[in-house]
């Protein structure tokens, strides 16, 4: 979706925290530089404490409960253009298909030169999660099992495919593999729980109670 206003200088400065993050983790700066930085993000961090916050989440946080491969997930941890937390993802649906890509950087590191593996898992949650929206009747996680063939390896082109298998009753059953170039580095089997949205629109609603300030 594309942003503007306040929106788009969110993700702008999202994509300088995210440059930022990868750049800290190997970074020989000396001290001086460092505690320059510091004050500025402790300066910034007051700043933006002082604002009031939105109530809830505009959007999702993730893909798995959309049910709405097209909806806004700038606040997702895994593809969110606003969350610097977030390689981020790219997904898209084509031919009833997911298809993802991305690249972790240093912060994301396990073994050496490689995607740490619970990264790779929480990138497949969110790619099966992708998928099983594409079933129309999308639920939560239930469980989510990931085969390493191969070590990850960062600053490389990723790339992910996923889809619906079968839909059985309440559970939707999705699988997805994990390439560098042509090799399969990882494969993974998830089982969602379909979920009424009377139930999606609840935890929206107490999540909103619990966390807004003003």
């Amino acid at each position: 979706m594309p942003a503007s206003g306040a929106w788009a200088q969110k993700r702008r400065l999202a994509a300088a925290l995210r440059r930022i993050i990868d750049r800290l983790v190997l970074s020989a700066a000396p001290e001086e530089q460092l505690s320059r930085a510091a004050e500025a993000a402790e300066r910034y961090a007051v700043t933006l404490e002082e604002h009031v916050q939105r109530k809830g989440q505009w959007g999702f946080a993730e893909s798995a409960n959309a049910g709405d491969v097209g909806a806004f997930f700038d606040q997702s941890p895994m593809i969110g253009l606003s969350n610097p937390l977030a390689p981020p993802l790219t997904l898209q649906a084509r031919e009833g298909r997911i298809h993802g890509t991305g690249v972790f950087g240093a912060a994301y590191e396990g073994p050496p030169g490689h995607v740490h593996g619970g990264f790779v898992a929480a990138a497949f949650d969110e790619v099966l999660g992708f998928a099983q929206s594409l079933s129309g009747n999308p639920g939560m996680t239930g469980t989510l099992t990931v085969r390493y063939r191969r070590p990850t390896p960062l600053h490389t082109p990723l790339r992910f495919d996923a889809g619906v298998d079968r839909v059985e009753g309440r559970k939707i059953f999705t699988s997805g593999k994990l390439f560098a170039g042509e090799t399969v580095t990882a494969e993974a089997e998830g089982i969602f729980v379909s979920v009424e949205p009377a139930r999606f629109l609840a935890m929206m609603e107490a999540s909103g109670n619990e966390t807004g300030r003003s």
